[in-house]
Protein backbone atom coordinates (compact mmCIF):
# COMPACT_ATOMS: atom_id res chain seq x y z
CA UNK A 1 0.00 0.00 0.00
CA UNK A 2 2.68 2.30 0.52
CA UNK A 3 4.39 1.53 -2.38
CA UNK A 4 1.32 2.22 -4.38
CA UNK A 5 0.97 5.84 -2.77
CA UNK A 6 4.46 6.47 -3.43
CA UNK A 7 3.88 6.73 -7.07
CA UNK A 8 0.82 9.26 -6.53
CA UNK A 9 1.59 12.60 -8.54
CA UNK A 10 0.04 15.38 -7.16
CA UNK A 11 -2.13 17.38 -9.32
CA UNK A 12 -3.47 21.40 -8.59
CA UNK A 13 -6.90 21.81 -10.04
CA UNK A 14 -7.16 25.69 -10.59
CA UNK A 15 -10.83 27.10 -11.56
CA UNK A 16 -11.04 30.38 -11.69
CA UNK A 17 -14.89 31.61 -10.79
CA UNK A 18 -16.20 35.38 -11.49
CA UNK A 19 -19.76 35.69 -10.07
CA UNK A 20 -20.75 31.70 -10.64
CA UNK A 21 -23.20 31.44 -7.18
CA UNK A 22 -25.57 29.23 -9.39
CA UNK A 23 -23.36 26.72 -10.64
CA UNK A 24 -20.01 26.79 -8.08
CA UNK A 25 -21.01 24.10 -5.55
CA UNK A 26 -23.21 21.76 -7.89
CA UNK A 27 -20.17 21.65 -10.14
CA UNK A 28 -17.62 21.80 -7.36
CA UNK A 29 -18.61 18.73 -5.88
CA UNK A 30 -19.63 16.89 -9.71
CA UNK A 31 -15.94 17.83 -10.26
CA UNK A 32 -14.91 15.95 -6.61
CA UNK A 33 -17.02 12.69 -7.48
CA UNK A 34 -15.28 12.30 -10.54
CA UNK A 35 -11.50 12.81 -8.82
CA UNK A 36 -12.62 10.00 -6.08
CA UNK A 37 -12.71 8.13 -8.68
CA UNK A 38 -9.13 8.32 -9.67
CA UNK A 39 -7.68 8.89 -5.90
CA UNK A 40 -6.07 5.27 -6.84
CA UNK A 41 -3.48 7.37 -9.23
CA UNK A 42 -3.43 11.11 -7.92
CA UNK A 43 -3.53 12.96 -5.26
CA UNK A 44 -5.92 15.97 -5.78
CA UNK A 45 -6.27 19.83 -4.39
CA UNK A 46 -8.79 22.01 -5.96
CA UNK A 47 -8.05 26.07 -6.12
CA UNK A 48 -10.44 28.24 -6.86
CA UNK A 49 -9.93 31.76 -7.41
CA UNK A 50 -12.91 33.92 -7.02
CA UNK A 51 -11.87 37.01 -8.98
CA UNK A 52 -13.35 39.88 -7.14
CA UNK A 53 -16.98 38.34 -7.29
CA UNK A 54 -20.17 40.79 -6.80
CA UNK A 55 -22.66 37.47 -6.07
CA UNK A 56 -22.10 35.30 -3.24
CA UNK A 57 -19.29 32.87 -5.36
CA UNK A 58 -16.92 33.88 -2.64
CA UNK A 59 -18.99 32.86 0.43
CA UNK A 60 -19.95 29.10 -1.71
CA UNK A 61 -16.34 29.01 -2.02
CA UNK A 62 -15.56 29.17 1.52
CA UNK A 63 -18.20 26.90 2.72
CA UNK A 64 -17.06 24.23 -0.16
CA UNK A 65 -12.95 24.83 1.44
CA UNK A 66 -14.47 24.15 4.60
CA UNK A 67 -16.25 21.13 4.11
CA UNK A 68 -13.35 19.71 2.23
CA UNK A 69 -9.52 19.55 2.99
CA UNK A 70 -8.18 19.17 -0.63
CA UNK A 71 -10.54 22.75 -1.41
CA UNK A 72 -8.33 25.87 -0.82
CA UNK A 73 -9.87 29.46 -2.34
CA UNK A 74 -7.97 32.96 -2.78
CA UNK A 75 -10.18 35.61 -2.94
CA UNK A 76 -9.19 38.96 -5.16
CA UNK A 77 -11.17 41.98 -3.53
CA UNK A 78 -11.16 43.31 -7.60
CA UNK A 79 -11.90 41.67 -10.88
CA UNK A 80 -8.57 40.81 -12.41
CA UNK A 81 -9.62 38.77 -15.42
CA UNK A 82 -8.89 35.67 -16.36
CA UNK A 83 -4.87 36.32 -16.57
CA UNK A 84 -4.96 37.48 -13.37
CA UNK A 85 -7.29 34.27 -11.76
CA UNK A 86 -5.03 32.10 -13.68
CA UNK A 87 -1.43 33.85 -12.17
CA UNK A 88 -2.97 33.61 -8.85
CA UNK A 89 -3.84 29.70 -9.09
CA UNK A 90 0.08 28.87 -10.78
CA UNK A 91 1.57 30.99 -8.11
CA UNK A 92 -0.27 28.70 -4.94
CA UNK A 93 -0.44 25.49 -6.89
CA UNK A 94 1.91 22.55 -5.74
CA UNK A 95 0.93 19.55 -7.56
CA UNK A 96 3.63 18.46 -10.05
CA UNK A 97 1.05 18.71 -12.49
CA UNK A 98 -1.53 21.49 -12.80
CA UNK A 99 -4.62 21.23 -14.79
CA UNK A 100 -7.16 23.90 -15.02
CA UNK A 101 -10.39 23.54 -16.19
CA UNK A 102 -13.81 26.50 -16.49
CA UNK A 103 -15.86 26.24 -13.79
CA UNK A 104 -18.85 25.30 -15.72
CA UNK A 105 -17.46 22.25 -16.76
CA UNK A 106 -18.08 22.84 -20.52
CA UNK A 107 -15.20 20.95 -20.36
CA UNK A 108 -16.45 17.61 -18.81
CA UNK A 109 -14.71 16.06 -15.91
CA UNK A 110 -13.23 13.05 -17.80
CA UNK A 111 -10.82 15.47 -19.77
CA UNK A 112 -8.74 15.45 -16.14
CA UNK A 113 -7.59 11.78 -17.11
CA UNK A 114 -7.53 12.23 -20.77
CA UNK A 115 -5.40 15.24 -20.41
CA UNK A 116 -2.76 13.48 -17.20
CA UNK A 117 -2.57 10.04 -19.09
CA UNK A 118 -1.33 12.16 -22.38
CA UNK A 119 0.77 14.54 -20.63
CA UNK A 120 2.42 11.35 -18.51
CA UNK A 121 3.12 9.43 -21.50
CA UNK A 122 4.73 11.77 -23.99
CA UNK A 123 6.47 13.50 -20.93
CA UNK A 124 5.31 16.66 -22.28
CA UNK A 125 5.05 20.07 -21.09
CA UNK A 126 1.47 21.68 -22.10
CA UNK A 127 -1.28 19.35 -23.33
CA UNK A 128 -4.15 20.76 -24.57
CA UNK A 129 -7.77 19.71 -24.43
CA UNK A 130 -8.76 20.95 -28.40
CA UNK A 131 -12.65 20.71 -29.67
CA UNK A 132 -11.01 22.05 -33.46
CA UNK A 133 -8.72 19.31 -34.23
CA UNK A 134 -9.63 16.22 -36.02
CA UNK A 135 -11.62 14.24 -33.40
CA UNK A 136 -12.47 16.91 -31.43
CA UNK A 137 -16.14 18.05 -30.96
CA UNK A 138 -18.33 20.52 -30.49
CA UNK A 139 -21.94 20.57 -28.64
CA UNK A 140 -24.76 23.60 -28.80
CA UNK A 141 -21.92 26.48 -28.81
CA UNK A 142 -23.82 29.38 -30.15
CA UNK A 143 -23.09 29.80 -33.84
CA UNK A 144 -21.55 33.08 -34.07
CA UNK A 145 -19.33 32.40 -30.77
CA UNK A 146 -18.21 29.36 -32.31
CA UNK A 147 -17.17 30.99 -35.75
CA UNK A 148 -15.53 33.76 -34.49
CA UNK A 149 -13.37 31.57 -32.02
CA UNK A 150 -12.45 29.11 -35.15
CA UNK A 151 -12.02 32.61 -36.98
CA UNK A 152 -9.11 33.58 -34.16
CA UNK A 153 -7.65 30.07 -33.59
CA UNK A 154 -7.26 29.80 -37.38
CA UNK A 155 -5.38 32.91 -37.16
CA UNK A 156 -2.96 31.99 -34.70
CA UNK A 157 -2.52 29.27 -35.85
CA UNK A 158 -1.46 30.98 -39.61
CA UNK A 159 0.35 33.53 -37.60
CA UNK A 160 2.47 31.81 -35.03
CA UNK A 161 3.27 28.66 -37.60
CA UNK A 162 2.48 26.15 -34.89
CA UNK A 163 0.67 23.19 -35.31
CA UNK A 164 -1.97 24.14 -33.04
CA UNK A 165 -5.82 24.08 -33.66
CA UNK A 166 -7.27 25.64 -30.25
CA UNK A 167 -4.75 28.04 -28.81
CA UNK A 168 -7.51 29.63 -26.51
CA UNK A 169 -8.71 26.62 -24.68
CA UNK A 170 -8.61 26.77 -20.86
CA UNK A 171 -8.90 23.25 -20.32
CA UNK A 172 -5.14 22.21 -20.30
CA UNK A 173 -2.88 19.96 -18.18
CA UNK A 174 0.93 22.14 -17.08
CA UNK A 175 3.87 20.13 -15.77
CA UNK A 176 3.76 22.10 -12.61
CA UNK A 177 7.66 23.10 -12.56
CA UNK A 178 7.65 24.27 -15.97
CA UNK A 179 4.20 26.34 -15.54
CA UNK A 180 5.74 28.04 -12.14
CA UNK A 181 8.93 28.57 -14.02
CA UNK A 182 7.33 30.48 -16.75
CA UNK A 183 7.36 34.63 -16.79
CA UNK A 184 3.98 35.48 -17.85
CA UNK A 185 2.19 38.32 -17.85
CA UNK A 186 -1.00 38.85 -19.40
CA UNK A 187 -3.94 39.86 -17.65
CA UNK A 188 -6.87 38.89 -19.75
CA UNK A 189 -7.79 36.53 -21.73
CA UNK A 190 -4.78 36.21 -24.21
CA UNK A 191 -2.94 34.74 -21.26
CA UNK A 192 -3.72 31.13 -22.60
CA UNK A 193 -1.79 32.02 -26.18
CA UNK A 194 0.65 33.65 -24.41
CA UNK A 195 1.49 30.70 -22.42
CA UNK A 196 1.76 28.67 -25.88
CA UNK A 197 3.81 31.70 -27.13
CA UNK A 198 6.43 31.42 -24.60
CA UNK A 199 6.24 27.53 -23.95
CA UNK A 200 7.60 27.78 -27.75
CA UNK A 201 10.26 30.51 -27.20
CA UNK A 202 11.13 27.23 -24.44
CA UNK A 203 11.22 24.83 -27.11
CA UNK A 204 8.55 22.89 -24.85
CA UNK A 205 6.69 20.07 -25.96
CA UNK A 206 3.07 21.27 -26.65
CA UNK A 207 0.55 18.63 -27.55
CA UNK A 208 -2.75 18.56 -28.41
CA UNK A 209 -5.69 15.68 -27.60
CA UNK A 210 -9.24 15.85 -29.30
CA UNK A 211 -11.80 17.38 -26.81
CA UNK A 212 -15.84 17.77 -26.06
CA UNK A 213 -16.82 21.43 -26.24
CA UNK A 214 -20.15 21.23 -24.47
CA UNK A 215 -22.64 24.73 -23.94
CA UNK A 216 -25.83 21.96 -22.87
CA UNK A 217 -25.82 22.97 -19.53
CA UNK A 218 -25.58 26.64 -20.22
CA UNK A 219 -29.54 25.95 -20.91
CA UNK A 220 -29.76 25.03 -18.02
CA UNK A 221 -28.86 27.89 -15.73
CA UNK A 222 -31.32 30.44 -14.43
CA UNK A 223 -29.80 33.32 -16.41
CA UNK A 224 -26.65 34.05 -19.13
CA UNK A 225 -23.76 33.58 -16.94
CA UNK A 226 -21.12 37.13 -16.68
CA UNK A 227 -18.38 34.98 -18.27
CA UNK A 228 -20.14 33.53 -21.34
CA UNK A 229 -20.91 37.18 -22.08
CA UNK A 230 -17.26 38.49 -22.95
CA UNK A 231 -16.73 36.88 -25.75
CA UNK A 232 -15.74 39.67 -28.34
CA UNK A 233 -13.30 40.87 -25.73
CA UNK A 234 -11.88 37.79 -25.70
CA UNK A 235 -12.10 37.67 -29.72
CA UNK A 236 -9.72 40.89 -29.65
CA UNK A 237 -7.51 39.49 -27.02
CA UNK A 238 -6.50 36.37 -29.78
CA UNK A 239 -6.61 38.80 -32.60
CA UNK A 240 -4.17 40.73 -30.79
CA UNK A 241 -1.96 38.00 -29.75
CA UNK A 242 -1.83 36.49 -33.66
CA UNK A 243 0.06 39.78 -33.77
CA UNK A 244 2.56 39.05 -31.07
CA UNK A 245 3.53 35.77 -32.32
CA UNK A 246 5.13 36.97 -35.82
CA UNK A 247 4.73 40.54 -36.15
CA UNK A 248 6.74 40.88 -38.80
CA UNK A 249 4.97 38.35 -41.10
CA UNK A 250 1.52 41.42 -40.81
CA UNK A 251 4.26 44.18 -42.33
CA UNK A 252 5.43 42.00 -44.49
CA UNK A 253 2.76 40.58 -46.01
CA UNK A 254 1.42 44.34 -46.29
CA UNK A 255 4.38 45.58 -47.62
CA UNK A 256 4.33 42.74 -50.21
CA UNK A 257 0.88 43.33 -51.41
CA UNK A 258 1.83 47.10 -51.72
CA UNK A 259 4.69 46.39 -53.89
CA UNK A 260 3.10 44.73 -56.07
CA UNK A 261 0.73 47.63 -56.45
CA UNK A 262 3.81 49.77 -57.01
CA UNK A 263 5.30 47.32 -59.66
CA UNK A 264 2.32 47.53 -61.54
CA UNK A 265 2.25 51.11 -61.87
CA UNK A 266 5.90 51.80 -62.45
CA UNK A 267 5.78 48.87 -65.32
CA UNK A 268 2.49 51.04 -66.75
CA UNK A 269 4.53 54.33 -66.47
CA UNK A 270 7.63 52.23 -68.26
CA UNK A 271 5.65 50.83 -71.24
CA UNK A 272 3.86 54.26 -71.77
CA UNK A 273 7.00 56.29 -71.82
CA UNK A 274 8.30 53.42 -74.09
CA UNK A 275 5.62 53.97 -76.55
CA UNK A 276 6.21 57.90 -76.42
CA UNK A 277 9.50 57.48 -77.72
CA UNK A 278 8.30 57.87 -81.37
CA UNK A 279 6.18 60.93 -80.49
CA UNK A 280 9.00 62.66 -78.92
CA UNK A 281 12.06 61.55 -81.16
CA UNK A 282 11.63 64.52 -84.31
CA UNK A 283 11.09 67.13 -81.00
CA UNK A 284 14.24 66.24 -79.25
CA UNK A 285 17.62 64.78 -80.03
CA UNK A 286 19.70 62.33 -78.12
CA UNK A 287 18.62 59.71 -75.92
CA UNK A 288 18.24 61.49 -72.52
CA UNK A 289 16.40 64.43 -74.15
CA UNK A 290 13.86 61.99 -75.55
CA UNK A 291 13.57 59.77 -72.15
CA UNK A 292 12.53 63.48 -70.80
CA UNK A 293 10.16 64.23 -73.05
CA UNK A 294 8.82 60.80 -73.02
CA UNK A 295 8.14 60.81 -69.59
CA UNK A 296 6.56 64.62 -69.66
CA UNK A 297 4.04 63.27 -72.06
CA UNK A 298 3.24 60.18 -70.12
CA UNK A 299 2.66 62.70 -66.74
CA UNK A 300 0.81 65.25 -68.95
CA UNK A 301 -1.39 62.31 -69.33
CA UNK A 302 -1.45 60.77 -66.42
CA UNK A 303 -0.12 62.34 -63.15
CA UNK A 304 -1.84 60.44 -60.47
CA UNK A 305 0.29 57.58 -61.94
CA UNK A 306 3.30 58.60 -60.72
CA UNK A 307 1.41 60.07 -57.36
CA UNK A 308 0.16 56.51 -56.89
CA UNK A 309 3.28 54.83 -57.88
CA UNK A 310 5.58 57.05 -55.87
CA UNK A 311 3.32 56.93 -52.89
CA UNK A 312 3.35 53.30 -52.71
CA UNK A 313 6.94 52.37 -53.40
CA UNK A 314 7.34 54.56 -50.42
CA UNK A 315 4.78 52.80 -48.25
CA UNK A 316 6.06 49.07 -49.55
CA UNK A 317 9.63 50.35 -48.42
CA UNK A 318 8.47 51.39 -44.88
CA UNK A 319 6.28 48.32 -44.51
CA UNK A 320 8.60 45.75 -45.13
CA UNK A 321 11.87 48.12 -43.27
CA UNK A 322 9.16 47.98 -40.32
CA UNK A 323 9.13 43.75 -40.71
CA UNK A 324 12.25 43.03 -41.13
CA UNK A 325 13.35 45.54 -37.77
CA UNK A 326 10.19 43.36 -36.05
CA UNK A 327 11.61 40.03 -36.98
CA UNK A 328 15.11 41.66 -35.39
CA UNK A 329 13.52 42.46 -32.18
CA UNK A 330 11.44 38.87 -32.04
CA UNK A 331 14.54 37.10 -32.53
CA UNK A 332 16.44 38.94 -29.85
CA UNK A 333 13.32 38.75 -27.31
CA UNK A 334 12.71 35.24 -28.00
CA UNK A 335 16.50 34.78 -27.09
CA UNK A 336 16.33 37.25 -23.88
CA UNK A 337 13.50 35.63 -22.87
CA UNK A 338 14.87 32.31 -23.34
CA UNK A 339 18.32 33.28 -21.72
CA UNK A 340 16.30 34.70 -18.61
CA UNK A 341 13.99 31.79 -17.55
CA UNK A 342 17.01 29.69 -17.93
CA UNK A 343 19.66 31.88 -15.63
CA UNK A 344 17.15 33.36 -13.29
CA UNK A 345 16.54 32.47 -10.10
CA UNK A 346 13.32 30.02 -10.07
CA UNK A 347 10.90 29.57 -7.26
CA UNK A 348 11.46 26.66 -5.64
CA UNK A 349 9.22 23.51 -7.44
CA UNK A 350 7.31 22.05 -4.09
CA UNK A 351 5.88 19.18 -6.29
CA UNK A 352 5.56 16.42 -4.03
CA UNK A 353 4.42 12.17 -3.85
CA UNK A 354 2.03 11.63 -1.50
Amino acid sequence: MNDLKEKRQTVSIVLPAFNEEAILERNVTRLLDYLSSLSGHYVFDIIIVNDGSSDKTGKIADQLATNFDCVSVFHHRKNRNLGGALLTGFKNSQGYYVVVLDIDLSYSPDHIEKLLEEIEETEADVVIASPYMKGGKNTAVPFFRLLLSKVVNRIMRISSNLDIYTFTSMARAYNGKFLRGLNLKATSYDINPEIIQKANIMRARIIEIPAHLDWSAQKAVGKQRTSSLRIFKGILSGLVTSFIFRPYMFFMAIGGIVMVICLYVLAWIFINTFNAFPEVAMEATGLESQFTKAVALVFQERPYSFFVGGTTLILALQFLSLGFLSLQNKRYFDELFHLGIKNRERIPDTAKKD
